[in-house]
């Protein structure tokens, strides 16, 4: 039962990591990173083909390897998290608790997007 939870997790985030690489919008990193997962949990052969893939080695391969990501690559995360929680903020409008609880999370995340991960030139 287990092994198909993490299968389908890693088929889940595998289309919508994909779908991620193309649509601006969304970010494909997350995504990837649960297929990733879901995989290594799931099946060897399938982790095997992941890993081999092109979406992975040009999305992934450098932070899992502990390298740090591109700056291409945190500027577009941290766009699309901004532009994400602009929109959750607005929505919140009459909830000063939540649009602070927000505006906490943002923060972290930048920090974290700046500082703690490493940038690797492309």
């Amino acid at each position: 039962m287990k092994r198909i939870f993490y299968l389908t997790l890693g088929f889940i985030g595998l289309v919508l990591g994909a779908i991620g690489a193309v649509v601006p919008l969304l970010p494909a990193f997350p995504f990837l990173l649960l297929a990733l997962f879901g995989f290594a949990r799931s099946s060897q052969r399938l982790h095997d083909w992941f890993i081999g893939t092109k979406l992975y080695k040009d999305n992934l391969e450098s932070f899992v390897a502990g390298k740090g990501m591109s700056k291409q690559a945190k500027i577009r995360i941290m766009v699309v998290v901004t532009l994400l929680m602009a929109i959750g903020f607005a929505m919140m409008h009459k909830v000063l608790i939540g649009q602070i609880v927000l505006s906490i999370v943002w923060i972290f995340h930048i920090i974290y997007f700046v500082f703690g991960i490493k940038t690797i030139s492309d």
